[in-house]
């Protein structure tokens, strides 16, 4: 009741708004629409996390990544990556990483800081700054042409996310799994998608996608998380774009993570 009470509440004030400031607030509708638009299963479940739930700071962006995306042409935004979807110059710097976490045996680290803890990150880079982590892995230290944030998630037994959309796509997401799965139950969605990561290890898509992970097993699942920018024709204007962020909001790790532990130095 009380929530249904909040969305009528919010949809009077918005078409209240649409009413007063017709020539801002419809375009910014229509914005907002083409963009949830572009996810799968397009149900009202879907429009109301987007518009009235965890979507909105999404919504409240929805101009900027439009601008992105005409940024990011002639890529046409997929939605779910191959490796092989990215141009080379992107592919050699996230092989690097993937082979550089390879010869590393961290489990052991990451576990030890992250013991009856739900879900944690550990952050290396955040937006191309360097983050004081505990845990030191000197391949992350290098400077990137394209790679500006490097994190590890942990999701401990039985541990998984809301469904949610990320805010900002001047950057794609890259999962690599470090786990060796075995199980089905250790996996993302993104709309349509379900990347199980006993059958694949990496994983490259647009965040600002719903999307939800799961850790539905009896172990922790440790994955590589990085942020690179998106190429393009101007990709350039991403990357300026990445980098205020990173001079602007360097400690907002935890207003975007707030519902993990983020393990810090």
């Amino acid at each position: 009741m009380k929530k249904n009470l909040k969305y009528s509440l919010l949809v009077a004030v918005f078409l209240g708004l649409c009413y007063v400031y017709p020539y801002v607030f419809i375009p910014f509708f229509l914005i907002g629409l083409y963009d949830v638009m572009r996810n799968d299963n397009r149900s009202l479940q879907l429009f109301k996390k987007y518009f009235l739930g965890n979507g909105v700071l999404t919504w409240l962006t929805s101009p900027l990544n439009l601008l992105f995306d005409i940024f990011s042409l002639p890529y046409l935004n997929k939605g779910v990556y191959k490796l092989e979807d990215l141009p080379p110059a992107h592919q050699s710097e996230i092989k690097e990483l993937i082979a550089a976490i390879k010869t590393e045996n961290l489990g052991a680290e990451i576990e030890k800081y992250t013991e009856g803890l739900p879900r944690a990150m550990f952050f290396f880079k955040w937006y191309q700054k360097k983050v004081d982590c505990p845990i030191k892995v000197q391949a992350f230290e290098k400077d990137f042409r394209f790679i500006r944030t490097i994190g590890i998630s942990a999701f401990n037994v039985r541990s998984s996310t809301t469904s949610h959309f990320g805010p900002l796509r001047a950057c794609f997401r890259m999962l690599y799994c470090i786990n060796d799965e075995k199980e089905e139950g250790v996996y993302i969605q993104v709309g349509d998608t379900k990347n199980y990561w006993k059958d694949e290890k990496l994983f490259i898509f647009d965040d600002t996608l719903l999307h939800q992970s799961f850790n539905e097993s009896d172990h922790p699942r440790y994955c590589l998380f990085v942020d690179f920018v998106r190429p393009g024709f101007l990709t350039v204007i991403n990357d300026l774009f990445v980098r205020c962020i990173g001079a602007v909001l360097p400690s907002m790790r935890g207003a975007f993570y707030k519902r993990w532990k983020v393990i810090t130095g």
